[in-house]
C-alpha cells in the first residue's frame, strides 16, 4: 500500500428503526476522515431484499420512479421502483409491507400483496424486463394472490365472482384465470431476493412461522394454512404443466408471495444479499480496497442466516480484504464473528449504555466508532 492513501469501502445495511444504510455509512465516513483526512472512502449502502432495498439501489445509481399503489389494507401509498436501463428493483416492504399498516395494526386475514403487483405493472409498462423483487417485510399472507390480481389474473369463486383480497378469502377460490396476465411478463425475467426456505404450508409454512409476527392468533394460523393449501390446489389446476410449487423452498416467503412468483410467474429465487450485491456492483467496488466496513442494527444469530453483513464479509474475505463491522448491539462472540469473516465488531452500546440514546441519536456514536476504526485498522499514512 506504500505510495497511496488508504481506501475504505463502507457497505452497511440499515440500523432498523434508527438510521438508514446511507446514514450509517455517512456517519462512519465522517469519523474516518476526522482521524485520517487522507483516506479515500466509498459508500455503498447495501440491503438484502427487505426494507431499505430501494435506498440501496438509489445510492448505487438507480433512478427512483414514483408509483401510487394500494397498501396492505387498501389505503393509497406512494412508493417507487428503482430503474437502471431495463432493470427495475422493486421493494415489497415499501409498497405493502408491515411498515405500511395504518397505525401499525396488523390485518392478518385481509392484508394483500396487491400493491407489489401494481409496482410490477408500473415497471413493465415502463419497459423494464428484468425485475428484481425484494419480498422481505410483507404484511400479508395471501399466497401472492393480490399481486397476481394486480398483474391481470382473476381469482374466482364458485359463482364466477372475483374473490376478495386477503388470505382468508382464498378458501372460497375455485378458479385462477391467467389469460389476461400483463403481456410484458412474456419476455420478462423475474429474480426474487429470498432468504427463507419455508414451504407454503404446514408447520414450517408461511402462516405457522410468520403469521404470529403479522398479528395472527392460533385460530388465524389454522384458517390461513388451510386457505393457502386450498389455494395451491387451485393454482396447480390452472397450470397443470408446471410442477406443484407449494413445497419448494422459499414458497412460504412473504406470506406465500414466493409461491405466487415461482408457481405462476416462473421467477428465479436467489439469496437476497447475493442478488443485491451483484446488482450494486459490489465485487467491482472491492478493487484496490484496503478495508471493508459493514454492519446492521443487531449482529446476532439472525445475521448468520444470510443477512447483509455476512454476505458482505464473505465476498470481501474471498477477495483477501479485511472486514470490520458496526452495529447497534452485538450478540455474537468473537469466534462467531471470525468464522463469518469479521475481524471485529464495534457496537453503539459499547460506548453508550442507554439503548434509547443509541436508537435516537446513532450518528455521533457512529462517528466516534469511525474514528476508532481509523486509528486501529488503517495502515500508517503514506509518505
Amino acid at each position: 500500500m506504500t505510495g497511496r492513501t488508504a481506501r475504505v469501502l463502507l457497505a452497511p445495511d440499515k440500523f432498523k428503526g434508527s438510521l438508514d444504510a446511507a446514514g450509517v455509512a455517512a456517519a462512519v465516513a465522517g469519523g474516518l476522515r476526522r482521524t485520517r483526512p487522507d483516506v479515500e472512502v466509498r459508500c455503498l449502502p447495501v440491503a438484502d431484499g427487505g426494507d431499505g432495498t430501494l435506498s440501496a439501489a438509489r445510492a448505487a445509481g438507480f433512478a427512483l420512479v414514483p408509483v401510487a399503489v394500494h397498501g396492505p389494507t387498501g389505503e393509497p401509498v406512494d412508493t417507487a421502483f428503482a430503474r437502471r436501463g431495463a432493470t427495475a428493483v422493486v421493494e415489497m416492504a415499501d409498497a405493502c409491507g408491515l411498515g405500511r399498516l395504518p397505525g401499525g395494526v396488523g390485518a392478518p386475514l385481509t392484508a394483500s400483496s396487491r400493491g407489489l403487483g401494481e409496482v410490477l405493472v408500473a415497471a413493465l409498462d415502463a419497459g423494464c424486463r428484468e425485475l428484481v423483487v425484494g419480498i422481505g417485510g410483507s404484511a400479508s399472507t395471501d399466497g401472492g394472490a393480490g399481486m397476481l390480481a394486480a398483474l391481470g389474473a382473476r381469482v374466482l369463486d364458485e359463482t364466477g365472482e372475483v374473490v376478495a383480497d386477503g388470505g382468508a378469502a382464498l378458501a372460497a377460490a375455485v378458479t385462477l384465470d391467467v389469460e389476461d396476465l400483463h403481456p410484458g411478463l412474456r419476455d420478462a425475467r423475474i429474480l426474487v431476493a429470498c432468504d427463507v426456505d419455508n414451504p407454503l404450508t404446514g408447520p414450517e409454512g408461511a402462516a405457522a412461522v410468520y403469521g404470529p409476527q403479522k398479528g395472527c392468533t392460533p385460530a388465524d394460523v389454522v384458517l390461513l394454512d388451510a386457505a393457502l393449501d386450498h389455494w395451491s390446489d387451485v393454482v396447480a389446476d390452472a397450470a397443470p404443466e408446471v410442477a406443484d410449487a407449494r413445497d419448494v423452498p422459499g414458497a412460504g416467503a412473504a406470506g406465500g408471495v414466493g409461491f405466487g412468483l415461482l408457481a405462476v410467474l416462473g421467477a428465479e429465487p436467489r439469496p437476497g444479499i447475493d442478488l443485491l450485491l451483484e446488482l450494486l456492483g459490489f465485487d467491482e467496488a472491492l478493487e484496490d480496497v484496503d478495508l471493508v466496513v459493514t454492519g446492521e442494527g443487531s449482529l446476532d444469530d439472525q445475521s448468520l442466516r444470510g443477512k447483509a453483513p455476512i454476505g458482505v464479509a464473505t465476498r470481501a474475505r474471498a477477495a483477501g480484504i479485511p472486514v470490520v463491522a458496526v452495529c447497534g448491539r452485538r450478540l455474537l462472540t468473537d469466534a462467531e464473528l471470525r468464522a463469518a469473516g469479521i475481524l471485529r465488531a464495534y457496537a453503539l452500546t459499547d460506548i453508550e449504555r442507554d439503548l434509547d440514546t443509541c436508537l435516537r441519536s446513532p450518528t455521533p456514536l457512529l462517528e466516534r466508532i469511525g474514528q476508532q476504526i481509523g486509528h486501529t485498522h488503517l495502515p500508517p499514512t503514506a509518505n
